[in-house]
This record gives C-alpha cells, sequence and structure tokens, in this order.
C-alpha cells in the first residue's frame, strides 16, 4: 500500500521524511551496522547537548539495524545504556550497532556511540525478541514495495 510505504519512511531513527528524526544512513562494517551521527537543535537537551532520550533511540536504532543485517526482525524487549561523556550538538559522530549473542527467540545485542576521533562517548546493551513470522512476512512486503 502505498501510505504504509511513505508511513515507514517517517521511522524517528531512518526515516528520510521525518523533520525532527536522525535521518541515519546505515552501512555495514562487517557484522557491525554503522551511521553517522550530527545531532541539531532539533535533538537538543541541555542547551549544545544531544538529549539522553534521542541519544538512546540513536543506539536503538543501530542494533536494530544490526539485526536486520542478518535477517532478523525484532524488537527491543529491554535496552541499558551508559553515558560516558554528553554529545555535543553539530559535531560528528559515529554510532554502531552488532548482535553479540543469538538465543533463538531472543538476540543480545551491543550499540555504541563514538566521537569523530573514536572516543567512547555512549555504550548500550539490548535483549531483542524476534517477531512471529507472519508479522515478518507483512514487514518484508511492505519493505519490498518500496524498493521499486
Amino acid at each position: 500500500m502505498p501510505g504504509e510505504i511513505a508511513a515507514r519512511r517517517y521511522c524517528f531513527g531512518c526515516g528520510d521524511l521525518n523533520p525532527a528524526g536522525l535521518k541515519l544512513e546505515f552501512r555495514f562494517e562487517g557484522n557491525k551496522a554503522v551511521a553517522d551521527l550530527l545531532p541539531q537543535e532539533r535533538h537538543q537537551g541541555y542547551p549544545g547537548l544531544m538529549h539522553g532520550g534521542v541519544t538512546a533511540a540513536a543506539l536503538d536504532e543501530a542494533m536494530g539495524w544490526a539485526m536486520y543485517g542478518l535477517g532478523v526482525w525484532a524488537v527491543t524487549g529491554k535496552m541499558e545504556v551508559k553515558f560516558r561523556q554528553p554529545l555535543p550538538l553539530h559535531q560528528k559522530a559515529v554510532v554502531s550497532g552488532e548482535v553479540i549473542r543469538n538465543r533463538g527467540r531472543w538476540l543480545e545485542v551491543r550499540g555504541e556511540i563514538r566521537s569523530e576521533e573514536g572516543r567512547l562517548m555512549v555504550e548500550s546493551y539490548g535483549l531483542f525478541m524476534r517477531l512471529p513470522e507472519e508479522k515478518v512476512r507483512e514487514l518484508e512486503e511492505t519493505y519490498a514495495e518500496g524498493r521499486s
């Protein structure tokens, strides 16, 4: 359906049509999903710094893409975030996600955000639950329609 195709493009993390979104464009480097992150005013918490909840959303998105890269569709069941340094606005960083353990129905995934110089700023751990097969088929059809 055309409405569903447009709707998925409003994803806060990777959608290109969401005016407030992060607009992350993921690539795969080995078993990691990686994207450049450039925090803007619309992502601000304290003046000049990225909001912690938006930071967590970027990590959640990267961890989700890491599973997608393996052909797995799953949703967040649990997520822990450790903030080591605040993320300044307008300074490029790199967000990544990597599946560290496949437990069948559940997957353990790690995420991190590093400064452009490579300094670890934020790290996360997530436990994700695979979606039922009927939901996976529905999502794959929706996304396949958008590729034409």
